[in-house]
Protein backbone atom coordinates (compact mmCIF):
# COMPACT_ATOMS: atom_id res chain seq x y z
CA UNK A 1 0.00 0.00 0.00
CA UNK A 2 1.67 2.92 -0.93
CA UNK A 3 0.92 6.46 0.95
CA UNK A 4 1.89 9.93 1.31
CA UNK A 5 3.39 12.55 -0.83
CA UNK A 6 7.14 13.24 -0.67
CA UNK A 7 8.97 16.13 -2.11
CA UNK A 8 11.86 14.39 -4.33
CA UNK A 9 14.51 15.62 -6.85
CA UNK A 10 15.28 14.41 -10.07
CA UNK A 11 19.58 14.61 -11.12
CA UNK A 12 20.42 15.69 -14.06
CA UNK A 13 19.96 12.80 -16.22
CA UNK A 14 16.31 12.73 -15.14
CA UNK A 15 16.22 9.89 -12.64
CA UNK A 16 14.08 9.20 -9.24
CA UNK A 17 15.66 8.34 -6.29
CA UNK A 18 12.63 6.22 -4.98
CA UNK A 19 12.63 6.07 -1.20
CA UNK A 20 13.81 3.26 0.56
CA UNK A 21 10.77 2.53 2.11
CA UNK A 22 8.87 1.81 -1.42
CA UNK A 23 11.37 0.36 -3.40
CA UNK A 24 10.82 -3.60 -2.22
CA UNK A 25 6.93 -3.47 -2.49
CA UNK A 26 7.10 -0.90 -5.58
CA UNK A 27 9.69 -3.71 -7.71
CA UNK A 28 9.43 -6.87 -8.63
CA UNK A 29 11.87 -9.49 -8.11
CA UNK A 30 13.72 -8.01 -11.18
CA UNK A 31 13.58 -4.44 -10.28
CA UNK A 32 11.08 -3.42 -12.95
CA UNK A 33 8.36 -0.50 -12.24
CA UNK A 34 6.26 1.15 -15.16
CA UNK A 35 6.08 4.37 -15.98
CA UNK A 36 3.24 5.93 -18.03
CA UNK A 37 0.89 9.42 -18.50
CA UNK A 38 -2.54 10.26 -16.38
CA UNK A 39 -4.47 12.09 -18.18
CA UNK A 40 -4.45 14.75 -15.59
CA UNK A 41 -0.98 15.70 -16.39
CA UNK A 42 1.22 13.83 -13.96
CA UNK A 43 2.55 10.52 -14.46
CA UNK A 44 2.18 7.07 -13.02
CA UNK A 45 3.97 4.26 -11.21
CA UNK A 46 3.40 0.76 -11.22
CA UNK A 47 4.42 -2.79 -9.48
CA UNK A 48 4.44 -4.97 -12.86
CA UNK A 49 2.26 -7.06 -11.64
CA UNK A 50 -0.21 -3.90 -10.39
CA UNK A 51 -0.02 -2.57 -14.01
CA UNK A 52 -0.21 -5.53 -16.32
CA UNK A 53 -4.45 -5.83 -15.59
CA UNK A 54 -4.80 -2.41 -16.50
CA UNK A 55 -2.85 -2.41 -19.20
CA UNK A 56 -4.92 -5.62 -20.58
CA UNK A 57 -8.49 -4.10 -19.43
CA UNK A 58 -7.27 -1.02 -22.22
CA UNK A 59 -5.95 -3.21 -24.49
CA UNK A 60 -9.88 -5.06 -24.80
CA UNK A 61 -11.16 -1.46 -25.43
CA UNK A 62 -12.58 -1.19 -28.90
CA UNK A 63 -9.47 0.50 -31.25
CA UNK A 64 -12.22 2.33 -33.56
CA UNK A 65 -14.02 3.97 -30.32
CA UNK A 66 -12.06 7.51 -30.47
CA UNK A 67 -12.21 8.17 -26.71
CA UNK A 68 -10.95 4.45 -26.11
CA UNK A 69 -8.16 4.94 -29.05
CA UNK A 70 -6.93 8.29 -27.30
CA UNK A 71 -6.61 6.51 -23.83
CA UNK A 72 -4.77 3.14 -25.28
CA UNK A 73 -2.07 6.21 -26.86
CA UNK A 74 -1.54 7.52 -23.82
CA UNK A 75 -1.70 4.85 -21.41
CA UNK A 76 -0.10 2.12 -23.34
CA UNK A 77 1.49 4.06 -25.90
CA UNK A 78 3.74 6.16 -22.94
CA UNK A 79 4.04 3.18 -20.47
CA UNK A 80 8.25 2.55 -19.80
CA UNK A 81 9.48 -0.47 -18.34
CA UNK A 82 12.08 0.70 -16.41
CA UNK A 83 14.17 -1.11 -14.12
CA UNK A 84 15.83 0.53 -10.82
CA UNK A 85 19.65 0.57 -10.20
CA UNK A 86 21.99 -0.56 -7.83
CA UNK A 87 21.32 3.06 -5.66
CA UNK A 88 17.18 2.63 -6.05
CA UNK A 89 16.97 5.21 -9.01
CA UNK A 90 14.75 5.05 -11.64
CA UNK A 91 15.11 7.05 -15.41
CA UNK A 92 12.13 9.02 -16.21
CA UNK A 93 12.30 8.99 -19.47
CA UNK A 94 12.29 11.86 -21.71
CA UNK A 95 8.89 11.66 -23.66
CA UNK A 96 7.68 11.24 -20.21
CA UNK A 97 9.43 14.13 -18.57
CA UNK A 98 8.56 16.77 -20.94
CA UNK A 99 4.85 15.58 -21.07
CA UNK A 100 4.29 15.91 -17.14
CA UNK A 101 6.45 18.86 -16.98
CA UNK A 102 9.10 17.74 -14.64
CA UNK A 103 11.71 19.69 -13.74
CA UNK A 104 13.82 19.27 -10.78
CA UNK A 105 11.37 19.43 -7.70
CA UNK A 106 8.57 16.97 -8.03
CA UNK A 107 6.15 14.97 -5.64
CA UNK A 108 5.70 11.19 -5.88
CA UNK A 109 2.20 10.57 -4.06
CA UNK A 110 0.64 7.80 -2.82
CA UNK A 111 -2.51 6.04 -4.00
CA UNK A 112 -2.01 2.72 -2.98
CA UNK A 113 -1.42 0.51 -5.43
CA UNK A 114 1.03 2.76 -7.62
CA UNK A 115 2.53 6.50 -6.80
CA UNK A 116 1.61 9.29 -9.06
CA UNK A 117 4.52 11.28 -9.73
CA UNK A 118 3.90 15.34 -10.22
CA UNK A 119 5.85 18.57 -11.48
CA UNK A 120 6.04 20.78 -8.28
CA UNK A 121 3.79 23.51 -9.95
CA UNK A 122 1.03 21.19 -11.08
CA UNK A 123 0.93 19.51 -7.60
CA UNK A 124 0.62 22.93 -6.06
CA UNK A 125 -2.36 23.26 -8.14
CA UNK A 126 -3.33 19.75 -6.97
CA UNK A 127 -2.94 21.31 -3.42
CA UNK A 128 -5.13 24.52 -3.95
CA UNK A 129 -8.18 22.48 -5.39
CA UNK A 130 -7.87 20.05 -2.77
CA UNK A 131 -8.36 22.75 -0.56
CA UNK A 132 -11.53 24.01 -2.57
CA UNK A 133 -13.51 20.62 -2.09
CA UNK A 134 -14.76 22.12 0.97
CA UNK A 135 -16.16 24.90 -0.90
CA UNK A 136 -17.42 22.83 -3.79
CA UNK A 137 -18.57 19.50 -1.65
CA UNK A 138 -17.82 15.95 -2.08
CA UNK A 139 -17.91 14.08 -5.28
CA UNK A 140 -20.41 11.34 -4.90
CA UNK A 141 -19.77 7.91 -2.89
CA UNK A 142 -18.00 10.31 -0.06
CA UNK A 143 -20.93 11.59 1.41
CA UNK A 144 -20.94 9.46 4.54
CA UNK A 145 -16.84 9.38 5.08
CA UNK A 146 -16.26 9.86 8.77
CA UNK A 147 -12.98 10.70 9.27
Amino acid sequence: MFQGASALSLDAKGRLAVPAKHREALTSEDGQVVITAHPHGCLLVYPVPAWTPIRDQVLRAPGLDPRAALLKRLLVGYAEDETLDGAGRVLIAPSLRQYAGLEKKVWLVGQGSHFELWADAKWQRQQQDMMALGETGLPPGFESLAL
